[in-house]
């Protein structure tokens, strides 16, 4: 079956509440290609090789979570930016893209898709920005030591997590906080909770010495690798409710 992308775009604005988030890019309807959709392909970000393996099995439309438009970024379309556009509009191609309101999301969220995930118990969030959650505050099923818990998010996200272990954490792991994608930054909040252990997709070089100083075990598993799911969970939700098309087209990144 086919629905409007009209029809398409406003549900899905609807069902992310975008219009109650500040955002550092446009959510919603990026490109817009022909009215009708059958067949969505999902995926992390928009970069050329997604939207040339979306063109080639058939999609009407491509919805992801990094998409273009970012604030402070050059505005002109040129270079990689118009090679990109110019694939989406000679082909019809709508380009959606959903960034906070995904991330936040207390159903389709790519914090509440990860910790189910890695089976992890939500016991609250790690804090608020504009009345919405940053990150996730939750318990293991049972305490894991460090090398545990970092063999089970491998397991789950196919990719061995950068781990600093503190020798001043917990022996065996009991509480962990989480916020995918770059939110290395939060790890402050994390301390903050009290927690044992703080898992986010990114480090950097401060997120090292915190840890250790903190007493707390820090988990890099990847921007990429830790923000498959919430899209996932979205298309599939679209899917069943309009009678889609839909694959996942997961574009590899080690970062």
């Amino acid at each position: 079956m086919a629905v409007s992308l009209a029809e398409l775009h406003t549900t899905i604005n609807s069902l992310l509440r975008t219009e109650q988030f500040k955002d550092y890019a446009p959510n919603g309807l990026q490109v817009e290609g022909r009215s009708e959709v059958r067949k969505i392909v999902s995926g992390v970000t928009a970069s050329r090789e997604l939207i040339e393996a979306a063109i080639e099995v058939g999609a009407d439309a491509i919805l992801v979570h990094h998409g273009y438009f970012w604030r402070g970024e050059e505005q002109a379309i040129v270079g990689i930016k118009r090679k990109r556009i110019e694939l989406l509009l000679n082909n019809e191609v709508s380009l959606l893209a959903y960034h906070l309101p995904l991330d936040a999301h207390p159903e389709f969220g790519n914090n509440v898709q990860l910790g189910a995930r890695l089976g992890l118990i939500q016991t609250g969030d790690l804090g608020k920005q504009n009345n919405h959650p940053i990150g996730l505050v939750g318990r293991l099923s049972e305490p894991m030591s460090v090398a545990e818990f970092s063999s089970l998010i491998a397991g789950c996200l196919a990719r061995e997590p950068q781990v600093i272990k503190s020798d001043e954490g917990a022996a065996k792991i009991e509480t962990v906080a989480w916020c995918t994608g770059a939110a290395q930054s939060y790890i402050e909040l994390a301390v903050a909770a009290g927690v044992d252990a703080y898992l986010s997709g990114e480090i950097s070089e401060p997120t090292v010495h915190i840890a250790r100083e903190a007493g707390m075990h820090y988990f890099g598993a990847g921007h990429h690798a830790t923000e498959r799911y919430g899209i996932q969970a979205l298309a599939k939700h679209l899917q069943e409710m309009f009678n889609l098309e839909h694959e996942f087209i997961d574009i590899d990144n080690p970062v």
